[in-house]
Parts: C-alpha cells; structure tokens; sequence
C-alpha cells in the first residue's frame, strides 16, 4: 500500500543566497566587474544550441531555455518549484469528467508584433497544431503534440501518429478559451505547461503559412520561418534580436511592451559553450555571467572564488536503452545480463555530482508512484557472463551509441560515463562497437531505432510520473523497439484513472512492470548545478531547469 514516507518529498529551491563577497574591488572586478550596467548584456553558456525558433517543432532542454523567454503558455510552473500556476491564463477549471478546460486569459496582455492575446488567437495556436500534415506528422518533428494531444484532424499513415485526444478548441468570449480532449488523463493539466506550446502572435501563424519540412526521416530540414528571427512573436519577457548561428548565439532585448514586471536584462545572449571545462573558463575570465551544468568538481572551487552555484533538487534520470529490434536484446536474459553487468554506483561515486544516486527504476524517488518494490539489479559481473552463457550470447557483439559535444542535467560528462560502462560490459565478456554523433544528429539516430545500446535521460516537464514513464512506455516507440501491449494498456489505465490514490497506486505498479519488462536500465538520479558571476542577482533555479531569466539583474 501506498503511503507517503516510501518517498522523497521534492523541495522548492529558491534563490541561492547572495554569498558575501570579501575580496577587493580589483579582485571583484576580475570575476565580472563591480556590478553591470542597465545596458550591458548578461551572456550566459548553454551546454548546446537551440534547434528552432519554434518550440513545436523541439524536443530538447536548450530550445525550450530560449523558448520559454520568448513565449508563454496557457500554464506555467512557480518560480523555483514544480507546482502549476496561471501563465498566460490566470484562471482554469476543468469538467467533471475531466474532458474540457476552460481558461481565462489575462487581460491586455500584448504580443511582441503587437498583436493583441484573445481566446480566438489561442485557439489559432491550437487549430494550427491539430491540423498540420506531412512531415510535420513525424514524431520527430511533433514530439510533444503527439505525447500530449496525440494525432491530428486527418492522421497520415506514412508517420502512423495516435489517435488523437484533442477534440476542438473554441473562444467563448474575448478572454475565455475552451478546450476539449476526448477522456481524462493524468496529462492534464501539466500539457499545458509545456513549453513545446508556447503561444504566438496570428501575424505569425499567417506568416508561416504553407512552409513545410523538408529532408527526410532522421533529417528534417526545417521550415524557414523557425529559423529566422523576427517572423514569429510570442508574449515574453524578451524577444529575438539576433539568431548567429555560426557562433551557436542568440541575442534577446527585454519587451517594454510585457505585462508583467520588466526582465532585469536590457539585453541577454545565450552562448552555447559545449565543453563544460570551456564554460568555467569563460565563467572565469569575465566572457560571461553565467553557464548551466557546472561540472560537480568545480563546484566548491567556484563557490569559494566567489561565484554563486545554487543547485537545483533532483528531478531527473538517466538510462542506458535497450533497442529490442536487435536481435540479441530482445531476449529478456540478455537484458538482464547486461543490468548486472553495470557498476552502477561507482558512475555516482566518480562523476555524477554530491547528491546523486542509482536508480531503481525510471523516474526519481521524488514523485508519487515511486515504488520500492521494484525488481534490482545489483553489480555482479560474473552473473552477467552466465546469463549471456545461458542465453546464447557467450560472444555478444554490440553497437553502443554516446553523445558527443553536449552536457546534459542527467548526464553532466557523457564519455567518461561511456567509458565506465563499456568497461563494465567489456569485463563481462562483451564487445563493444563504440559510435558517437554530435547531440542533434544523436537525438535523431536514436528516436530512429538506429543504436542497439545508447545513453539518454530525462529531465520532467511537471510533477507526475506518468510524464516520466508514460513519455517512453505508453505505446509502441522506434527508440526503444518495446512492444508490450499489457504495459500500453495498463499505462493507459492508470493514467486515466481520476481518483489520485489509486493513479498512484498504479504508478507504483507499473514501475514493477517496466523493471519486470526492463527495456533498459535505469541508471541514476541527479542534482545539476547552475553558476553566476558575484554580481549577478540569479532567477530562482528550478527543479525542472525552467529559469525566467527576466528574474535576473545586475546587483
């Protein structure tokens, strides 16, 4: 039975404590300056690039860092914790059956092309994304809708997207927005907080009009308009000057038209800095102000330079998949050979930051539906090489996929974590067959099917489980080749269930399933820290990596 002490509770992490700075002023001034100007910039490093100016179309942390700057939702979470508030709507409610949402919007709230926010301009939004077609229908390129909402008004069957859940959206008044889904689900109302759902201007929905998506499979080329700045306005707190992509730099001016209190930046640059060693450096030498995923040794030192390091609480994990539609990993033993083959704990002990730990299973012990029944997998290699003897797999032979050029908060030194595992998997008799794509072309190898093995993670969108193991395990998915139609139906069992006693109850049994079924290993949990420079006033940090860097602004 369930109770509340067999987890975690999730912390609200607030704004690191101004650290008393006691060096001189030359020796300030070195570690960026005496406190900026209104107008200079604050740059802050990225561990990567965005990949468009429109988040539908996106799936990964540093697109949605910039999106959520530019573009609000229809709900948001509080500043520096995990609990939903009104966004660009201040009221909502939903149906006794849990099927509509009704919302009311902020009054004279203005788009940057100065358009203004009514009910008819978000149901655009909404009708736009209901009814794309082509590639837009690839589960590459509407990740987030398909997860959210499911498929679209006419599905095509080359992409074979869900059913889709979404039913209509209408404006009932100027400010109030209606929208239906076909039957309740735990998605709701975290959906709508996704970033991936920003709403923009109707300007901007008629000028990207007609632009489709090019490339093929694994390689869009994406429409023109997410990719120059200027064509699409959201309602932030900044907008889009510049998108450099030569120097992986975009550069934002604070809104003077937003609602709410002004950004503390006249001017922001995101930089992305892929090496974690070259952001300290840049950190230090006064290039920037700020960087995200500080390495976990650098922490003390930096703090005692005079840097402040909040760290946000744990709300993530990492994992190594499992491809089943390779041959020698759709026997269950071989899985469970190579769960024992991993040292675990010495990943923790050795590279993950203080704070971190193994996972049980594939969401971290700070969420309801955590459950301590799970099947383990303790380090035992001689085990492992018994089970691939049983199996047939004496000589096992395997392709293993890594990330190149990228940090991520689940995975803050991806090839040292590589290394420890392929030595792990090497000493149990396996043999490894190492490939590494940079993190877009990794992301897109992976979702594909294309890795037998590789490592990835998840950081969550809002505070349930099911964004955690409903996001892999609700149905059948090329990433991972899993195809249990027992789990799908009992994910969309519970995930449908209203009462939430017993949702979490199911929750912590199909946490048992997943570890039964073991599409792949779940590997550790961990706390990502964040840095500025000493004369910097830092947003709250967030456990979900959701900064509003309007927070933000010069001491």
């Amino acid at each position: 039975m369930f109770t509340k002490s067999s987890r975690k509770p999730l912390g609200l992490v607030a704004v690191a404590a101004s650290l008393t700075l006691v060096a001189t002023a030359c020796a300030e001034s070195d570690r960026g300056g005496a406190g900026g100007g209104d107008e200079q910039p604050f740059v802050f490093a990225s561990a990567g690039d965005i990949a468009s100016l429109d988040p539908f179309l996106a799936t990964d942390g540093e697109t949605f860092r910039y999106s959520r700057q530019v573009f609000e939702t229809l709900l948001e979470h509080e500043s520096g914790g995990s609990e939903i508030i009104g966004g660009l709507a201040e009221t909502w409610d939903q149906s006794e059956d849990g099927t509509v949402w009704t919302f009311g919007l902020r009054d004279g709230v203005e788009f940057h092309d100065g358009d203004e926010l009514n009910a008819e301009a978000v149901c655009a939004n909404f009708d736009r994304w209901f009814n794309l077609t082509g590639a837009y229908q690839s589960s590459n390129n509407s990740y987030y809708w398909q997860k959210i909402f499911g498929g679209f008004a006419e599905n095509d069957e080359d992409h074979a997207p869900p059913e889709p859940r979404f039913v209509s959206c209408d404006a009932e008044d100027e400010l109030t927005v209606v929208i239906e889904v076909s039957e309740y689900s735990s998605l709701y109302p975290g959906g709508f907080s996704l970033a991936a759902f920003g709403i923009m201007s109707p300007s901007s929905l008629e000028a990207m009009e007609g632009q489709e998506i090019g490339g093929e499979e694994g390689n869009p080329t994406l429409p023109e308009y997410s990719q120059v700045p200027g064509t699409v306005a959201g309602t932030g707190p900044f907008t889009v000057e510049e998108w450099n992509q030569d120097q992986s730099e975009i550069t934002f001016n604070r809104f003077d038209g937003y609602w709410g209190d002004p950004a503390g930046f006249e001017t922001m640059i995101i930089r992305a800095i892929p090496d974690e060693n070259a952001r300290r450096q840049a950190l230090e030498a006064n290039d920037i102000h700020g960087y995200d995923l500080v390495a976990p040794a650098d922490v003390a030192p930096l703090q005692d330079a005079g840097f402040e390091v909040p760290t946000r609480d744990v709300f993530n994990v990492l994992y190594l998949a499992y491809q089943q539609d390779h041959e020698a990993l759709a026997d269950l033993e071989v899985r469970e050979a190579l769960a024992h083959a991993v040292n675990r704990q010495r990943i923790v002990d050795t590279i993950l930051p203080e704070g971190g730990e193994v996972a049980t299973q594939f969401h971290p012990d700070t969420l309801d539906g955590w459950s301590p029944n799970v099947r383990e997998f303790e380090y035992d290699s001689e085990l492992a090489q018994e089970k691939l003897a049983d199996a047939g797999y004496e000589d096992l032979e395997i392709e293993f996929c890594y990330p190149t050029e990228v940090t991520r908060p689940y995975m803050p030194a991806p090839k040292d974590i590589f290394d420890v595992i392929t030595e792990d998997l090497q000493e149990a008799g396996v043999t490894v067959e190492a490939t590494s794509y940079e993190w877009a072309e990794y992301i897109n190898q992976t979702d594909s099917g294309n890795c037998p093995l590789y490592l990835l993670g998840w950081t969550g969108d809002y505070n349930d489980a099911y964004n955690f193991i409903g996001t892999w395990f609700a149905g059948p998915s090329s990433a991972w080749g899993l195809d249990d139609q027992e789990l799908f139906d009992k994910m969309e069992e519970v995930s449908g269930n209203p009462d939430e006693e017993e949702r979490v109850a199911g929750y912590q049994e199909l946490n048992e399933m997943v570890m039964d079924v073991l599409p792949g290993l779940p590997i550790s949990s961990s706390p990502p820290s964040i840095a500025f420079s000493g004369d910097v006033n830092p947003p709250n940090v967030s456990p979900l990596t959701q900064e509003n860097f309007a927070e933000a602004s010069w001491k």
